[in-house]
């Protein structure tokens, strides 16, 4: 590994040399240091020396930057606020926590209030970084129980794991592209309607697929690797889908999609848990991440 150079100029002269500057002259960066002004000029002169640099020069009584200097004293603010962002982090860890955390998200949840909460959490944390794997039937459970994810929030809970239920159900409702065929038949739907048709599916995340990802037993299929996908497909008329109502919300209202009228049976409903991987080896970021997901759910109030 190749060493890195040791400085030449310590953070306490890059202080003195900032301070002057905010406070407008060194009889006021050495009130606002608490240190004697000649300690505070000796440590911008060393600096100066040191780069051969002159940064101030003299108008009156008061200091005024160089154009050398002004570039010194910017670089010299992004040092110290660098620096006490690392000593933040480095509490963070001291207190035990995360530096990273890995979190499964079933697909079903709002991309939207899910990034909400990282955004939120990353007030708190701002260096624990954050891996999102976002999962489709049997995926997420997978990668919860091998712990390879430190929390996740699926539609069930794993064999053996305890789960907190959120405040809101996912509606999953079928539709297709306002001109679909099936649109132009002006009456209640059956599943030999749908059977005529191409049917949008999201495939399963996990290694071992699910068959519940085929929801009608139709000839025409395309099997995607993504919502988004599968939303894009819906959108170009390319087929139909049971699609979760608060990812397509957009598309609803715009009237670009439009529920396809299957009666009584046409929303599905799934519950949404919050897992733990291990519940009793639970970092503070984590524990926090959870509450704030449970916040923000609650919060938006929404029939998810």
């Amino acid at each position: 590994m190749e060493r890195l150079p040791s400085p030449h100029i310590s953070l306490e002269q890059w202080r003195c040399l900032v301070a002057v500057v905010e406070a407008g002259g060194y009889a006021q960066a050495a009130e606002k240091l608490h240190k004697s002004q000649s300690s505070v000029t000796y440590a911008v002169q060393k600096l100066e020396r040191l780069l051969d640099i002159k940064a101030f020069q003299m108008a009156g009584r008061r200091a005024i930057l160089t154009p050398a200097g002004d570039m010194l004293y910017r670089r010299a603010r992004q040092l110290l606020e660098d620096s006490a962002n690392l000593e933040r982090a480095a509490g963070k860890v001291s207190a035990g926590w995360e530096s990273e955390i890995n979190i499964a998200v079933e697909a079903l949840y709002p991309t939207w209030l899910l990034l909400e909460s990282f955004e939120r959490f990353g007030r708190d944390s701002p260096h624990t970084r954050i891996n999102l794997y976002e999962t489709i039937f049997q995926g997420g459970p997978d990668l919860l129980m091998s712990g390879q994810v430190e929390l996740a929030i699926l539609p069930e809970v794993p064999a053996g794991s305890n789960g907190k239920a959120l405040p809101h159900t996912s509606r999953i409702i079928p539709v297709a592209h306002a001109d679909h065929p099936l649109h132009q038949l002006g009456r209640q739907l059956s599943l030999s309607d749908l059977r005529k048709h191409r049917h949008l599916v999201v495939r399963d995340t996990s290694h071992q697929r699910d068959s519940r990802t085929s929801t009608v037993d139709v000839a025409q299929r395309w099997t995607v690797s993504s919502m988004a996908t599968s939303i894009g497909a819906v959108c170009r008329g390319y087929g139909f889908a049971w699609l979760p109502e608060d990812k397509i919300r957009h598309e609803l209202t715009s009237g670009l999609l439009k529920p396809l009228p299957l009666g009584d049976g046409d929303a599905r409903f799934a519950q949404l848990y919050l897992i733990f991987h291990d519940p009793e080896q639970i970092g503070p970021g984590v524990r926090r991440l959870a509450q704030i997901i449970e916040e923000d759910m609650l919060q938006a109030g929404l029939n998810l």
